[in-house]
């Protein structure tokens, strides 16, 4: 799946609150030549708080799927903080340039995530 071009993970959490099972479409971009972690944002529009499905993480680390290639994969959430952060939201830009425009939209540092598969 793609939207103006850019791949699409479809990213599965436990609601925070309702303990439910929650979906998402979220923009995927590469962790390196890793094949089994994409990196995710946390950009919800350049909105002031971060997205449901981030918090859903935060909450429930150990209940987080990703569907590839028609399979859904359990993944292991992980925040980048400080350089690496720093280092992973520029290649995002340089892939999707129209990410850029978020930060000054917003007072909160957009959150970038790894999802590491663990099976």
């Amino acid at each position: 799946m793609r939207v103006s071009g850019r791949p699409l993970l479809l990213v599965t959490t436990v609601g925070a609150r309702s303990g439910e099972r929650r979906q998402v479409l979220l923009g995927r971009f590469p962790d390196g030549e890793s094949a089994t972690s994409w990196i995710v944002t946390g950009t919800a529009g350049g909105s002031a708080t971060h997205p449901a499905w981030f918090l859903n993480m935060a909450r429930n680390p150990d209940k987080v799927w990703v569907e590839t290639d028609g399979r859904e994969i359990r993944v292991r959430p992980e925040s980048l903080e400080g350089a690496e952060r720093d280092a992973a939201w520029e290649r995002i830009v340089s892939l999707a340039p129209s990410f850029g425009r978020y930060p000054a939209a917003t007072d909160r540092l957009i959150p970038v995530v790894r999802l590491t598969a663990t099976e």
